[in-house]
């Protein structure tokens, strides 16, 4: 068969150029969807007495084949084509001769690639939604057993105030909820069946839209036809979505990185998520983790190179939209692979207690309660600031931890210390002051995990 689009040219397209602007390597990965179009715009064509019954069941049954065969052996089915649709139509049309010529009657490739992407979009934010529902599982195991540990918890990277480890686990939980949504939204956007389109007008077949949309699984019909082939909204709405995921990904992996140092020691990260070095014998290096965080740049650039791709074009479709699918398939493999080795890595965390509660002796991590304790007897926060600070220098100059000073000394910056100072300076009266709605509290920990397991209907084992 030749070129979909040839009849008007005298020459063949430059081998150079040809290799530069086939896309079939990329798109190849839409061939299920690119048959399960053509089956259902074959239905279109029945309906509209474009094609006979006996030529649709030809064409249905020619197109269920070469999906088979496709299954088993792509690499052998693609033979020099320039793209998955052109692939397609010439197998059917070796399959059915000139019946295989009336496939595209009433189509373009403008509108086929969209809904193609389309399908591929959906079916990978369930993928990916299913993955984070592995991954919620796996954090919140870790909040459960960790429910009552109490934690440094910091801003800046500096001891700030303490905290439970669970509640920390569950502040990546929310992000991760919200990733949830955001690809669930992104599944509605791209729920828009755009076929039927035509190369940016519409069709003169009359053919039924929502008839196909049915066939294809989709919620909806695109409204405007130029709007429909020259739209990606919907992928860069996958694309941010995806680039935020890793920037959570990211963020939970830096703080795997630092805790496991032996300069740190809050965790050590199982064997099967981190590597040796080829000289030094005594690492375990946490490859996994900073493997994720650095593919979270590559996704970022996935979506700034879509965008910049977009931002010039006139309406409708420009052959620059075809650099779309490399940027989404990119991302959706690297999102998927980075969230499996997440999840299947923090069910291997252990966490050393010691350490924890050695790295709490250093940093004045109950100062902050010391101030709160003095605005309960009356004075004004930033007064009590201000006295707090006074204390905080005092003890660094004694190298002691302000819990630890006497009252006599305590009293050297402000009469209303009494001795009931003590019950306001441990880490567990800390913690369990904070107990409101979000707080830290272990009370609210406690709250915060059952609901979560009602929700989600979790069961105490998996």
């Amino acid at each position: 068969m030749g070129k979909l689009w040839g009849g008007r040219f005298k020459k063949s397209l430059d081998t150079d150029a040809a290799q530069f602007s086939y896309s079939i390597d990329v798109d190849r990965q839409l061939y299920t969807y690119d048959i399960a179009i053509n089956a259902a715009h074959a239905l279109a064509l029945l309906e509209a007495e474009i094609i006979s019954e006996t030529e649709y069941t030809l064409i249905d049954r020619a197109l269920a084949k070469i999906k088979y065969e496709m299954d088993h052996r792509l690499d052998d089915m693609i033979a020099g084509d320039e793209d998955i649709h052109s692939c397609i139509e010439r197998l059917l049309i070796n399959e059915l001769g000139d019946l295989g010529k009336k496939i595209h009657t009433g189509k373009s490739r403008n509108d086929q690639v969209i809904t193609d992407t389309r399908m591929a979009v959906k079916d990978h934010c369930q993928a990916i939604i299913a993955q984070l529902q592995s991954l919620l599982r796996s954090i919140y195991d870790q909040a459960e057993k960790h429910s009552t540990l109490i934690f440094p918890g910091f801003t800046h990277f500096q001891t700030a105030q303490p905290i439970v480890l669970g509640h920390h686990f569950l502040a990546y939980f929310e992000q991760f909820q919200r990733d949830v949504t955001r690809f669930q939204h992104c599944f509605n956007s791209a729920d828009v069946c755009t076929l039927g389109s035509g190369a940016l007008a519409g069709n003169n077949y009359g053919l039924n839209r929502r008839l196909v949309a049915r066939e294809l699984g989709f919620s909806n019909v695109s409204a405007n036809s130029m709007d429909a082939v020259s739209d990606r909204d919907f992928m860069l709405e996958f694309l941010s979505a995806s680039s935020i995921l890793m920037t959570h990904l990211s963020r939970l992996s830096e703080e795997l990185v630092l805790w496991s140092s032996p300069l740190i020691g809050f965790v050590t990260i199982g064997d099967e998520f981190t590597t040796g070095s080829s000289i030094m014998p005594q690492k375990k290096n946490p490859d996994i983790a900073e493997l994720i965080r650095g593919k979270t740049g590559r996704v970022l650039s996935n979506f700034v190179g879509l965008q910049t791709t977009i931002k010039a074009l006139p309406l409708t479709y420009n052959r620059d939209l075809q650099e779309d699918k490399t940027y989404f398939f990119d991302s959706a493999r690297t999102v998927i692979d980075s969230i499996k080795c997440m999840a299947k890595m923090i069910p291997t965390l252990q966490f050393h207690a010691d350490q924890i509660a050695a790295s709490m002796e250093k940093g004045y991590i109950l100062a902050t309660d010391f101030a709160d304790y003095l605005v309960k007897q009356g004075v004004p926060f930033r007064e009590s600031h201000e006295i707090t600070g006074q204390v905080v220098l005092f003890a660094e100059s004694q190298n002691r931890q302000i819990e630890s000073l006497t009252l006599e000394e305590f009293q050297q910056f402000s009469e209303t210390i009494k001795d009931d100072v003590y019950q306001y300076l441990t880490l567990e009266a800390a913690v369990d002051a904070k107990n409101v709605v979000g707080g830290t509290a272990r009370q609210q920990v406690a709250q915060q995990l059952k609901q979560i397991k009602e929700t989600y209907k979790w069961s105490s084992n998996h």
